[in-house]
């Protein structure tokens, strides 16, 4: 028992953690749950969770003020689970510093998939955001973090610099929405009034190349007004 992961619910909605901890004890994940900011942020500290699922409406304290606060010192992986729909509130918490972002209502699959992603990004992490392993696979894409060197169905695909260190970025946090203005700050270290315009211009000549068709994402998805996320392969 003491080798499954441990996930902590801020919610102050009984009826949603008990449903949530249901489908996560149901796939044999540890369970532990606050019903406000103050006991969510001690269990974080004291309990040292491997995941949090935190509600932004709790009624002590804004998410994303306690998304600040464990951010200080922690960084355990952070999946929002709301009923704010609105783009800025989702590239809000993101920035500063979630991993990813749940509307209500949801679907018992996608949450164990972003529950399963969160997780596996968070043990491949390394030194400088670097993750350990040598390549990254999804689909039939591979990615050669020595040679920087991407091939899909084993032919290499010719990406510029700035392309390149996009995709690989995006891998690192494979599972993970990135923010336009969190690519930006990390690839060209610094955002004008036309940075994410020339982002999306960097993503679509990437897509093109890559083969993918309008509206396919096989590799990489689009947030609209958000950000992208890299897709991650089932193990």
């Amino acid at each position: 028992m003491s080798n499954r992961h441990r996930i902590l619910i801020i919610e102050d909605e009984m009826n949603i953690c008990n449903f949530v901890s249901t489908i996560l004890e149901t796939n044999e994940y540890q369970v532990l749950s606050a019903q406000d900011g103050k006991d969510g942020t001690t269990m974080v500290f004291s309990h040292h969770p491997d995941l949090v699922i935190l509600d932004l409406g709790l009624p002590d304290m804004d998410g994303n003020d306690l998304i600040e606060k464990i951010r200080e010192n922690s960084d355990v992986p952070i999946i929002v689970l709301s009923a704010r729909t609105n783009e800025w509130d989702k590239v809000k918490a993101l920035d500063l510093g979630a991993n990813d972002y749940i509307t209500k209502p949801f679907s018992t699959n996608e949450l164990l998939a972003r529950v399963r992603a969160a997780l596996r990004n968070s043990r491949h992490q390394g030194v400088g955001e670097r993750m350990i392993r040598k390549e990254f696979q999804v689909q039939d894409m591979i990615i050669s973090y020595e040679k920087r060197r991407i091939s899909i169905d084993g032919k290499e695909v010719k990406l510029t610099q700035t392309e390149y260190n996009i995709v690989e970025l995006l891998s690192t946090h494979a599972g993970r929405v990135l923010t336009y203005s969190e690519i930006i700050k990390k690839i060209w270290g610094y955002s004008d009034s036309g940075s994410v315009k020339k982002l999306q211009v960097n993503m679509a000549n990437v897509r093109k190349k890559f083969g993918e068709k309008p509206g396919e994402y096989r590799y990489i998805l689009n947030e609209l007004g958000v950000g992208y996320r890299m897709n991650q392969e089932e193990k």
